[in-house]
Parts: structure tokens; C-alpha cells; sequence
């Protein structure tokens, strides 16, 4: 589907559409090639701007000028090589050569997700320099990678959440044909790709859009400024320009899936929901191209809406996340309990990683004392594939005040313990780039904007917002070059000693998924036990036509004696051990099995 908004090349011209109610008058300032010069472009009574230059092609850049004021940027700018503030350019959507006309996707119980940050994720921190990496992620297991935000942002280090430019793939790694490069790549290793977009605000530097048009309402706030306009006058047009964007990333792109940014920022309340109609046309665009596109949600609400189908009053968006099960895996592992840790601390950290186990969300209407409120509402009717969950994302690493991983956190065999507690869930797993070898440098956040006043802003928000959770040492400065570089991973850390055993475990781990159906999300029924005082926690997955799992997770910091219950029966076999080796014995119903400190063991049933 083509956009309605932006410039678009078209035999030897290129036709420029611009809503901007706002202004009187509109003019377009072509800066190179032969069709350089001001243009006034026409407006309709919706207040969109348009009209087609001669001359103009892919490669030339240009701007806009409101009522004959300053110049500013496009914005749909497909590209903007000079950054926020400067000059748009046009790029012709069907000039890169695509070679993956075989792929169609992958169904979301199959997503194995890998989150990256691809300012970080190499020395270079361009969308080419992850192409190497690929084959090693293919290699582990990985079956999809999720990009954090690439549209345009200000300066070159950013974790994307401050893109203003929503149609542009950052300049500084590389640019819309860059992206290309790299989705086309993943696609020729096997690899879906998700791209992380952020549509509940826009960010400070370089946000020209309230020049142009309303789309921002002061009706409601968001945590990062103003909330976009999607349910007020004109918001017809804002919700246009948003959903078009979603379509563009899968149309232009072949982006596999959406992870929407935070939707809970998202405010609408007319009769059917921008996430719903924003679901519903991806889909539909899916369906005309011949593949599979998911719409992901990233959501604080625990509300199953978002995932039921439309007959059921829902969204029908194919996943959301679901932090409850990372934050009752870090309260055990850790021991921390302030900020929002506190709610899971109280409910019993053993009984929230069994309830995130069994019934999708710890929290489903009960009171929340972390929020001083009832939160959530059940989800157990939910198939499992529709719920993402994650021991380490680039939110809870990045927004620590120093940014530690798990690995700063707790002991080796607590990472494994980690490791298999996500991976033998039967959820759609996500990791952060480098959990799987246990990288050593910490995620921060990091910035590089241009107004000081806003990078004081920053910084001051960053130490109030740390408060609640009382942490110690100094948080880094966001603006400093040295934060973001701290930030780098080191992939070569996998190859060696315990790194490479975590590495090795995932592997193994993964491979497991793969080969055994009880463990493909939305396929089992689950049945957990646990025993808080003892801490231990017992899972048993049983699918149609697949052999029963069996997996016992030891969180004590001694060794425990887990018991087999009556119906688990006999016929057990050890598949795999977190620890050094695999029990001798055959569990059978009635039976004690002795597990190591921080351990985990899977078995599988013989008969089946």
C-alpha cells in the first residue's frame, strides 16, 4: 500500500503530500538536481498540501516552508541524511533489489526473540555491521531479532524511544537502504524481524509536527511529554498518519512484526480503538502481500483485551508482553523489592513466578501495593503464544541507575537457573543481545542532543527517577560519549569459559524447543506446584500426541528434595540438567529428587 503522505518519485518527477492544516500557505524547496527551486504546493479543504515537481528524483533533498517561515523537515521524510533538524530527502521505495520472495513469515508460537540495540550491538553500530552476526543468532536458536526504534532521532547515540522522523530509518546507521539490507539478509538466514515503533509520543529535539498540524492533545499526559492526538478534533488525520507508518514498515521494509511501543501512553476513546484499527490493516495488508505479520504489544495494563479476538471484545493484536513474569523471576533471583519490585516481593516471589507460570499474569484484578491499587484481570483463557516474556529487556537493565545485567546481579548458576526457567516456559521467550553468554557491560542510558537545557532535563529526570528504588553510585551521564560506548557489547565474550557454558546451555536449551511440541507456546496444558518456605517449583507440560515435560526448578540457595506427585506417574527420563551433570535416578510418583542449589532439571516421559 502506498502512504498518503510524504514524497514519491514518479517518472521523472516526484509528487509531495503534506497535511498541514495549520498553515496558509505551503511551499516546497527542492535543494538539488535539476528541479531545485520553491514550489507552492495546493491545498484541499482538508488542509493537505500537494502537488508534483518536474525534475525532481530519488536523491534530491528538500524541505518545507509554513507561511514562508523556516524551513523544516518532511514530516513523512523517508530519509534524512542530515539528521533531525535538516533536510529531507526523496528515496524511491522500489529500487532495492529484494531476494526473499520465498519468505512468508513465521507464526508467533514460533517467534525466539532476540532484542537489539543496533548502536551497540557492534563497534561500527550500523544496520550492515549486524549482518555477520546473523548466522551466530541462527546458529543459537534465534528465530526472530527485534530492533529497539531506528526512526530518525537527534544526534547518534539514542536508544530510539526519542525518534521524531517516524517514516525514516536513522541516518547514522545507515539510512532506509541499509535497513533493507539488513531485513533482506535476515531473511535469507531464516531470521523474521521485529521492529520496535514508538506511537504514544514523539520526541523533544527536532519534533516539528505542531508547526504542521494538531497532532498532539493537552486532554491527556503521557510520562515523556505531550500524548498524541487520537481521539480529538482532527485526529482523523493523526490516526491516518500513524496506522499508514505501521503499514509503511511492513510494505516497504518487510518487517515481519510491530512491538508497539508502551501502549498503556496510547489514549483513544472512540468507538473503536486505534490499536484495534491499527491491528485489523496490518493484517489486512498481510493477507494481500501473502505473509505473516504480527502486532506485538508492549503493555503495564495486564489486560487480556488486547489479545482476544474481535468477537470477544478484543484488540485481536497476535502478543503482548507480560513483565510480571520478569519481575517475579528477578525479585527470587536478586532479593530486590523496591520500586515496582515491592508488589511481587509481597505476593511471595515463588508464588508469583508459579502464578506467571500457570495463569499468564501474577497480578489478573487483585490489589497491587506497588501501585496502591487492584491491577490486571485474568488471562488463563488466553492461548499461551499470545504472551512475550523475558528475564532481561533493554527497560529493566537500561532503567537500573548503572545499568546492570542479570550477570552483575547474581551468581552463574543463578543465570543458567534464569535461563531455564524462560526457556522451558511455555511462553514466547525473549533475549536481551548478550544475555545468552552473560555480557559484561552494563546497558545505559545514553543521549546526544543538541539543546543543553534539554540535556539538563534529561539528566535530572534520570536521578528523580531513580528515587523509589533507593540504588547506590552515580548515574551515568546520558549525554556523555563514554555512557554509550560502556554500552557496546563484546560478542566475542560467548567463546570463552563460563561464558561459553551459558552460550552453550541456551543453545541446548532452544534446541529443546524445537524439538519437543509440549514446549511450543499455546500447544500444553500446564500444571505448576511449588512450595514457597522450601522454594522450589515444580511445572508439567502435556500436549496432544507430544511426550509429557516434567521440569523442576530449585531457587533455594542449598540443595532441595522436590516430591513427585501422584499423577506425574512413573517413566521418567533426565533430559536436561543446569548443573553439572544429569540425575541418576528415574523419578516415579511418591519419589524425592534432590536438586543443587539454583538448579533446574527437565525430564521427559518415556511412554508417550
Amino acid at each position: 500500500m502506498d502512504p498518503t503522505f510524504g514524497a514519491r518519485p514518479q517518472d521523472g518527477a516526484t509528487r509531495f503530500t503534506v497535511w498541514a492544516p495549520r498553515a496558509h500557505q505551503l511551499s516546497v524547496r527542492v535543494r538539488t538536481g535539476i528541479g531545485a527551486g520553491d514550489h507552492p504546493l495546493v491545498r484541499d479543504e482538508r488542509g493537505v498540501f500537494f502537488g508534483t515537481v518536474s525534475g525532481v528524483k530519488a536523491g534530491d533533498d528538500y524541505t518545507f516552508r509554513i507561511d514562508g517561515g523556516e524551513e523544516r523537515p518532511d514530516p513523512a521524510s523517508r530519509w534524512q541524511p542530515y539528521g533531525v533538524h535538516g533536510a529531507s530527502r526523496v528515496v524511491d521505495p522500489d529500487a532495492f533489489v529484494w531476494t526473499d520472495h520465498g519468505w512468508k513469515g513465521i507464526e508467533m508460537a514460533d517467534f525466539v526473540i532476540y532484542e537489539l540495540h543496533v548502536g551497540t550491538f557492534t563497534p561500527e553500530g550500523t544496520f550492515d555491521a549486524v549482518i555477520p552476526r546473523l548466522a551466530a543468532l541462527r546458529e543459537l536458536g534465534i528465530t526472530a531479532i527485534e530492533l529497539m526504534p531506528v526512526a530518525q532521532f537527534p544526534g547518534e547515540r539514542n536508544w530510539g524511544y526519542d525518534g521524531v522522523q517516524l517514516y525514516a530509518p536513522q541516518n547514522s546507521y545507515g539510512g532506509p537502504e541499509a535497513l533493507r539490507r539488513l531485513v533482506d539478509a535476515a531473511h535469507a538466514e531464516g531470521l523474521a524481524v521485529v521492529l520496535d515503533v514508538v506511537y504514544n509520543h514523539i520526541g523533544p529535539e527536532g519534533n516539528y509536527l505542531a508547526e504542521y498540524a494538531p497532532y498532539f492533545t493537552d486532554v491527556y499526559r503521557t510520562p515523556w511529554g505531550s500524548a498524541v492526538n487520537y481521539d480529538g478534533a482532527d485526529s482523523d488525520e493523526v490516526r491516518r498518519f500513524v496506522i499508514e507508518n505501521a503499514c509503511y514498515w511492513v510494505s516497504d521494509f518487510h518487517i515481519d512484526a510491530l512491538r508497539l511501543d508502551a501502549i498503556h501512553g496510547i489514549f483513544d476513546f472512540q468507538a473503536r480503538h486505534v490499536l484495534a484499527e491499527l491491528t485489523a490493516r496490518v493484517h489486512s495488508l498481510a493477507a494481500q502481500l501473502g505473509r505473516r505479520v504480527q502486532v506485538i504489544a508492549e503493555s503495564d495494563l495486564n489486560d487480556p483485551r488486547l489479545v482476544r479476538p474481535v468477537e470477544k471484545g478484543g484488540y485481536a493484536m497476535d502478543a503482548q508482553w507480560s513483565d510480571d513474569f520478569h519481575h517475579s523471576v528477578h525479585v527470587a533471583l536478586t532479593g530486590e523489592s523496591a520500586g515496582y519490585y515491592e508488589g511481587f516481593a509481597q505476593y511471595g516471589d515463588i508464588a508469583a513466578i508459579a502464578a506467571a507460570l500457570s495463569r499468564r499474569f501474577v497480578f489478573q484484578g487483585q490489589y497491587a501495593p506497588h501501585r496502591r491499587r487492584r491491577h490486571g484481570a485474568p488471562a488463563a483463557d488466553v492461548p499461551a503464544d499470545r504472551f512475550v516474556i523475558s528475564i532481561q529487556n533493554h527497560d529493566q537493565v537500561g532503567n537500573r541507575a548503572t545499568g546492570e545485567r542479570l550477570t552483575a546481579l547474581v551468581p552463574p548458576d543463578g543465570l543458567r537457573l534464569a535461563a531455564a526457567l524462560l526457556l522451558l516456559a511455555p511462553y514466547v521467550p525473549m533475549l536481551f543481545m548478550g544475555e545468552e553468554y552473560g555480557e559484561l557491560a552494563p546497558f545505559l542510558y545514553f543521549v546526544s542532543h543538541s539543546d543543553r537545557d534539554l540535556v539538563e532535563a534529561v539528566r535530572k529526570g534520570r536521578h528523580e527517577e531513580f528515587e523509589s528504588f533507593g540504588w547506590a553510585g552515580e548515574v551515568p551521564d546520558p549525554q556523555a560519549a563514554e555512557t554509550f560506548a560502556r554500552s557496546r557489547i563484546r560478542f566475542e565474550l560467548g567463546s570463552e569459559g563460563e561464558h561459553a557454558r551459558l552460550r552453550a546451555l541456551y543453545r541446548d536449551l532452544l534446541a529443546i524447543r524445537r524439538e519437543e511440541p509440549a514446549l511450543r507456546p499455546g500447544a500444553a496444558r500446564i500444571t505448576v506446584r511449588s512450595d514457597a518456605s522450601a522454594r522450589w517449583i515444580a511445572m508439567r507440560l502435556d500436549a496432544p500426541g507430544a511426550r509429557s515435560l516434567l521440569a523442576l526448578f530449585n531457587l533455594a540457595t542449598s540443595e532441595r528434595s522436590i516430591p513427585l506427585s501422584d499423577e506425574d506417574g512413573t517413566g521418567w527420563r533426565a533430559r536436561l540438567a543446569t548443573s553439572d551433570a544429569l540425575p541418576d535416578a528415574v523419578p516415579a510418583s511418591g519419589s524425592m529428587v534432590a536438586l543443587p542449589p539454583l538448579s533446574a532439571v527437565l525430564y521427559y516421559k518415556e511412554d508417550a
